[in-house]
């Protein structure tokens, strides 16, 4: 294991929600040429899964190899002629920790495999929050989630590249493959260096696109690195100079983050917090808000985002640090599931990333006043305040009484009947 690197002259582009993340996702992989690897933890059999199934098979039938990497309890139900069609095509579908349904309950909820990542031909990567489910579009309707992910050209691309691939190995315990692979990888990537301009020297150059930015990989797992991706969220806030602003859909951090939130404000920071106001699942705003009497009393400024269920995991700090990922701010994010980050220092994105959550902060959102509280008996209010607070601050230590299993990767191979009746040969049991 290596310890995460920064990576320098990268081109960020910000793709806020479905509309503008799955197209370009897709016109990726009818472009790919060698290799797609994609690491999801919903992909659902609507619209915008069978746009994803149409555009792999495609790919698969060409010759590009295809990995998709799905959760077993994010994806639990997709049907044995989806899979059997990818299968035909050559597309690899592996399922993190399917396990067994007990009852007709699927209970693998802990560690799962949370992560939003796309790599194309090596030179072209995706990271973020959203997911392959028509609730990420606008005409999904009131229920439409707002959401956020980065397109990635430079040299954290292979950072990503490596990182997807090993993972697919440990998952699947075949460390002999990963070296196989990679030496293909780098074989690849030499000679277009040597023989032709390589892919990566064509520039982003979108309405929210930078270019020049610093990015690093942060990554979360049950291993090496279980709080990566908190301790960058708090040198970042604790460094700030004059502002610090968070959107994020599940919001109940620890101890150390909240008190870290608290301190930036007492010192005359402009912390804000973009949170839920119409939630997916009502516990989300239940839980955020018994922490709003210790923010707001602290100067800490809270907007409910009020239009649809918020689903961003991003953020920014002063005016060149930025992050965008998978990671909620919430004990499953922060202390079980898997997740992957990036971390960008530039102005030029972090610019881009303000006035997008400046336009939602000013049209979209409701900000929270001290009045607005419900009021409640003191006394009630200081014994729950007694309880969240011890919460916050061992719940990092009492999740290591949960499962803390060695994660596993499974091929998603159909029944053999409707294997055999499509023609197909069972996926890869890498």
């Amino acid at each position: 294991m290596t310890a995460p690197t920064w990576h320098p002259d990268n081109d960020v582009e910000l793709l806020e929600n479905g509309e503008a993340f799955f197209p370009r996702v897709f016109e990726a992989i009818r472009r790919a040429e060698r290799e797609v690897v994609i690491e999801t933890f919903i992909l659902f059999e609507d619209k915008v899964g069978l746009a994803l199934h149409e555009v792999l098979c495609e790919a698969g039938r060409r010759g590009v190899s295809i990995d998709l990497m799905i959760d077993g309890f994010g994806s639990p139900d997709l049907s044995a002629r989806f899979l059997g069609e990818l299968a035909a095509a050559g597309v690899k579908v592996r399922v993190f920790d399917p396990g067994e349904r007990v009852f007709g309950k699927r209970l693998n909820v802990f560690r799962r495999m949370h992560r939003k990542i796309v790599v194309v031909d090596g030179w072209r990567a995706f990271i973020g929050g959203i997911n392959y489910s028509a609730d990420h579009l606008a005409d999904f309707g009131p229920e439409a989630k707002q959401d956020y992910s980065v397109e990635l050209r430079g040299p954290i691309v292979g950072e990503l590249h490596r990182f997807v691939l090993r993972e697919i190995a440990l998952g699947a315990r075949k460390p002999r493959w990963y070296r196989r692979r990679m030496k293909r990888v780098l074989a690849l990537q030499q000679a277009s260096v040597n023989h032709a301009a390589p892919p990566a020297t064509v520039r982003l150059r979108g309405p929210q696109a930078a270019q020049g930015i610093q990015a690093l990989l942060v990554t979360r797992d049950n291993r090496h690195h279980t709080t990566d991706i908190e301790r960058h969220y708090l040198d970042a806030i604790r460094k700030a100079r004059h502002r610090v602003v968070i959107a994020n859909a599940y919001f109940f951090p620890g101890y150390r983050f909240i008190k870290a939130l608290r301190q930036a404000a007492r010192r005359g920071v402009d912390v804000r917090l973009i949170l839920q106001g119409e939630p997916d699942m009502p516990i989300v705003k239940k839980a955020a808000s018994m922490l709003y009497h210790h923010l707001l009393h602290a100067g800490v400024r809270i907007y409910e985002y009020c239009e649809r269920p918020l689903h961003g995991k991003v953020a920014l700090v002063d005016d060149s640090w930025s992050t965008v990922g998978s990671s909620n701010l919430d004990p499953l994010s922060l202390s079980l599931n898997l997740e992957a980050n990036v971390v960008l220092r530039g102005e030029g994105f972090n610019r881009v990333l303000a006035e997008r959550l400046e336009h939602l902060m000013r049209h979209s959102c409701k900000q929270i006043a001290p009045e607005d509280l419900t009021e409640e008996w003191s006394g009630w209010r200081l014994v729950r305040s007694f309880f969240v607070f011890h919460f916050l601050r061992w719940y990092p230590s009492l999740t290591s009484w949960l499962p803390r299993h060695a994660p596993q990767l499974k091929p998603a191979v159909p029944p053999p009947a409707t294997t055999a009746a499509m023609g197909a040969q069972p996926a890869d049991a890498v």
